[in-house]
């Protein structure tokens, strides 16, 4: 999940070189928590949420495939 939500981040970023993934887990749950510069957090919420919210369902369809339930934060 981690890999899939890094190789997302880093294409629709403008500044891929500041784009990453910080993932921990808690009781089952993965917690993704996307780390982008200033100047890329609209684009990658998108408008009204749009793009933010299909990486969401990608990964946690992943997930679910896995077996783990998961949580995508933007930081």
């Amino acid at each position: 999940m981690k890999a899939l939500a890094d190789f997302l981040v880093k294409h629709l970023a403008d500044h891929p070189e500041k784009a990453g993934v910080q993932d921990s887990e808690q009781n089952g749950v993965v917690s993704l928590k996307l780390v982008v510069a200033d100047e890329d957090k609209g684009k990658i919420i998108g408008k009204k949420g749009k793009v933010i919210r299909a990486i969401r369902a990608l990964v946690s369809s992943l997930g679910e495939k896995q077996g783990q339930r998961s949580v995508v934060d933007i930081d």
